[in-house]
């Protein structure tokens, strides 16, 4: 994509909702000890954000459905502000549980109007391009924010961390108002067809292999600093370059998905799940040896977020005459799958299996999208004619 204003105050809202998705994670141990939890107890705080999302896409999109889009957009980065205001003032971790959960209630009514609003701004052979074009803030998140927090958190302290990400807020708040125009609600907005459209076998599928796919990525990510202390006995600075790493592939997977979903989004979903789930397994050994991780993150990265454009393409193309609350609501399957691998992850943990065996988990769940995909293309190619 070329410059283009608007896209790009989009890509800033998703960078800051990515930094406040992902910094607890890089944060965990801090954040475990601070408080007096443990580390798999922390990882509720990641499950708890996720399953906000889940709860407020759909409140937040079927109750906003006449509000003009800027202004719909801006008022939900207004809930992110605020919510990590109270994540940086919270004094325990029910203080804080309530703040996240307050902060994701922005989260999938943002990006998925916020994906529907993208790619109305282009032309229709561009819009899985436009898609991944926004999401490419959440990548960047992961490659300077993320990193950028952590190390925050461990010189100033978490709450220091989280107080940063709400003057993020604000700026975005700023440039969302500057750089968007005026965008009506649709006069056609159908508050019982967005739910109908719900009811289709398409969309159900399409927001089922987001959920499981993604899970598989959560298993792991969410435990990946006490993998990078614990196993591959990586310090400060490594695990802060480890993340960035993540993010750079994660930026490469997502400018690439969005690419290969332009030319088929089965296709391009079919290849990164296998490699996805390849790479997980892969990284259950690897894990042990700094330069083999280093490797294996790379790919992780690649791989995670370049099925992010497909599967989102995937529900609005299923949901093409009614997308905003099935566009939303896959922006709550991404975060379902989040709270199904961190609850995942930290079973595997509380058994006493291991942090190898967590990946190892994660792979279990992308592979089983993969046959779901694979299992719903047969009958697909068996209808086409010969």
């Amino acid at each position: 994509m070329k410059l283009h204003p608007p896209l790009l105050a989009l890509a800033l809202g998703a960078f800051g909702i990515g930094v406040t998705e992902f910094a607890p994670m890089g944060m965990l141990p801090m954040i475990a000890d601070d408080l007096g939890v443990t580390i798999p107890a922390a990882g509720l705080l990641v499950s708890a954000y996720a399953l906000g999302v889940l709860i407020g896409a759909p409140l937040m999109t079927l109750t906003t459905g006449r509000v003009n889009r800027r202004t719909l957009l801006i008022g939900l980065m207004g809930i992110f502000t605020l919510g990590n205001a109270l994540s940086a003032l919270a004094g325990g971790y029910w203080l804080l549980m309530a703040a996240r959960v307050v902060t994701s209630f922005n989260h999938g009514a943002f990006f998925g109007v916020g994906s529907v609003v993208a790619a109305s701004l282009v032309p229709p052979e561009r819009r899985a391009g436009a898609v991944a074009a926004m999401f490419s803030g959440l990548t960047i998140a992961t490659i300077g924010g993320v990193p950028l927090a952590t190390w925050a958190g461990e010189v100033l302290g978490w709450r220091a961390a989280f107080a940063g990400i709400a003057v993020v807020g604000v700026v975005v708040m700023i440039s969302l108002r500057l750089a968007l125009p005026s965008l009506p609600a649709p006069a056609e907005n159908d508050m019982r067809a967005e739910l109908r459209v719900l009811a289709r076998g398409p969309v159900s599928l399409a927001l089922a292999l987001t959920t499981i796919g993604f899970s598989g990525v959560f298993t792991v990510f969410t435990y990946i600093a006490p993998i990078l202390h614990d196993v591959t006995h990586g310090s400060t600075g490594y695990v802060t370059a480890m993340l960035m790493l993540f993010g750079i592939g994660a930026t490469i997977g997502n400018t690439l998905g969005g690419r290969l979903a332009d030319r088929s989004v089965d296709r391009a979903l079919t290849i990164m799940l296998a490699v996805l789930t390849l790479t997980l397994v892969a990284f259950a050994g690897l894990m042990h040896w700094p330069l083999p991780a280093a490797v294996a993150i790379l790919i992780w990265g690649v791989a995670s977020f370049a099925i992010v454009p497909p599967l989102q393409m995937r529900v609005m193309q299923a949901a093409a005459d009614a997308p905003n609350l099935a566009s939303a609501m896959n922006i709550g399957a991404f975060n379902l799958g989040n709270a199904i691998g961190a609850a995942l992850g930290g079973g595997v943990i509380g058994a006493g299996l291991g942090l190898p065996a967590v990946s190892l988990a994660g792979a279990a769940m992308a592979a089983a999208a993969l046959v779901l995909l694979l299992a719903a293309r047969r009958p697909a190619r068996a209808a086409c004619p010969a």
